[in-house]
């Protein structure tokens, strides 16, 4: 244990190093434990010379929108809400395997602006890396926007994120991973407003059941929810399935499922091909 604390020690220092590096530094931030981590720390580093930037857009669900502009205001740190128009784009709403990269080319571009009218050095986000064993295509608009990595560059793995973040007292060190409501539409179906509107609700109604880590994935007509394994027991009762069933077909689909597999993340990518999940390695 002491040699494992050390470790962690000198990686944290490590990361302090890379952000005084950077000089003044803009943050993407979603309020996700490793961007939050990474917000407060350069925060702690830089004081006045970092600045948060969150994007506001249809794939944000507005609960995680306001628990990062809580967390923001808790401890004091810069922040800026700005749009993005992603889902504009046809190359972004049509949904294929490439859609995380249009998202992410569009908040850096936007953010890239921000640095230059402003007079930023760099930009940072919080990437980590458990991450680089993913498919992630918003990695490769990181790589051509020339956007740091100080949490990657420090040798940080998701859970000593999180360790870091307890130790330091951070309320969001166990927030439930979330990406964005895009990602939770089959490929190949359009993102649409109102598929995400439909997604929010339905994650919504869930977590007002008293679920904590699942997602509502959209099939067109089907529904398929997914819920971690350790409550599953609670999904898998008769009374709480009619609940289900309920609640979307209010929404509007049609056959209301339950994965058996439980929740894990990025279980989309599993219907990709092969030569995809390649194709921006």
């Amino acid at each position: 244990m002491p040699s494992l604390d050390r470790d962690l020690a000198a990686k944290e220092d490590q990361l302090g190093a890379e952000l005084r590096q950077l000089g003044r530094l803009l943050v993407a931030y979603s309020g996700g434990v490793d961007s939050a981590y990474l917000a407060w720390v350069a925060h702690r580093v830089l004081g006045k010379n970092m600045l948060a930037i969150i994007a506001d857009s249809p794939s944000l669900a507005r609960t995680q929108l306001a628990d990062a502009i809580a967390f923001a205001g808790e401890q004091g740190m810069p922040l800026e809400i700005i749009s993005t128009s992603e889902l504009d784009k046809p190359e972004y709403a049509r949904n294929d395997g490439e859609r995380c990269f249009h998202c992410k080319d569009e908040l850096f571009s936007v953010m890239e602006k921000i640095r230059a009218d402003r007079g930023f050095d760099a930009i940072a986000y919080g990437v980590n890396v458990d991450d680089q064993g993913d498919f992630r295509p918003g990695q490769q608009a990181a790589h051509r926007h020339r956007v740091a990595a100080p949490l990657l560059k420090a040798g940080l793995q998701k859970q000593e994120v999180r360790e870091l973040a307890r130790r330091a007292g951070l309320r969001i060190w166990d927030k439930p991973a979330s990406a964005c409501l895009s990602s939770r539409i089959e490929y190949g179906r359009p993102v649409t407003r109102e598929a995400l509107e439909v997604v929010e609700q339905g994650e919504e109604a869930v977590r007002a059941l008293g679920f904590r880590q699942f997602r509502v994935r959209h099939h067109g007509d089907i529904v398929r929810i997914e819920i971690a394994r350790d409550e599953l027991h609670r999904a898998l009762d008769p009374d709480m399935a009619a609940q289900f069933t309920a609640i979307f077909k209010a929404l509007g689909f049609q056959f209301v499922t339950l994965d058996l597999e439980g929740f894990r993340s990025g279980s989309m990518n599993s219907l990709l091909p092969a030569e995809r999940l390649k194709s921006r390695s």
